[in-house]
């Protein structure tokens, strides 16, 4: 008899978060899938039932943390749909990052802690959303439309808030939600028009954004939670 996907789903989570505090704790070349199997207090077979290797495990867990961010940034446009303007949404996800070790050397490309996860199987999904969300943003006037190359622009801008304390210490006396705030100041600023936004075009922008959020996030659950069968690994 066929388990219930919300049992495999259960179960899932439960390998992913064994993988998660080793990964944190050893990095990605120490851990092994014997040592998940432990954490996790199952055989190490059954982890081969959700994903035929260590890679696509590893992935699978970067790929749930950032739907959970992508959640919560979704919460935060439900509860204020002002949430959905660039600086605050920017702001949103840095404090999130911040909070969130393994999407933090992810954004800064940490190979001590991840090693040749650096990139993720659904990363033309993120660049067809990011396209959505910015598009959408300049359509509704919410953006300036007189930057060139603003998507290179605005995330170089946006990266260097990430990868900053990896360069100096500058930043050692300011916390996250100073440096979130710095974050916003910019990109209000420097890409946003100064006329505030009416409720209604909030509104609507918000629908058109959390749709397209929707649509990655479902994607990514689909590839989190697959079951490929019993494909032993190499």
């Amino acid at each position: 008899m066929a388990e219930r996907p919300d049992r495999t789903a259960g179960r899932a989570d439960r390998i992913l978060d064994a993988a998660g505090v080793l990964l944190t704790r050893l990095g990605y070349r120490k851990v092994t899938i014997e040592d998940i199997a432990k954490q996790a207090g199952i055989g190490k077979g059954t982890i081969y039932l959700h994903w035929p290797t260590k890679e696509n495990l590893f992935h699978a867990l970067l790929l749930r943390e950032s739907l959970r961010a992508a959640e919560a940034l979704l919460e935060g446009v439900a509860e204020d749909p002002e949430e959905v303007l660039p600086h605050r949404f920017q702001r949103a996800a840095f404090l999130y990052t911040q909070r969130n070790p393994l999407l933090g050397a992810l954004v800064s490309g940490n190979t001590e802690l991840l090693g040749r996860l650096k990139k993720h199987p659904l990363q033309d999904q993120d660049a067809v959303v990011t396209e959505r969300y910015l598009k959408t943003m300049t359509d509704r006037g919410l953006l300036r439309d007189d930057i060139p190359n603003l998507t290179y622009v605005l995330r170089s801008s946006a990266l260097g808030f990430y990868l900053m304390d990896s360069f100096t210490t500058e930043g050692d006396g300011l916390t996250a939600e100073e440096k979130a705030d710095a974050l916003a100041h910019i990109i209000r600023t420097a890409f946003e028009p100064p006329e505030k936004p009416s409720p209604a075009n909030l509104a609507a922008t918000a629908a058109e954004v959390t749709q397209a959020f929707l649509d990655l996030i479902s994607t990514y659950r689909a590839w989190i939670y697959r079951q490929d069968g019993a494909e032993e690994p190499v």
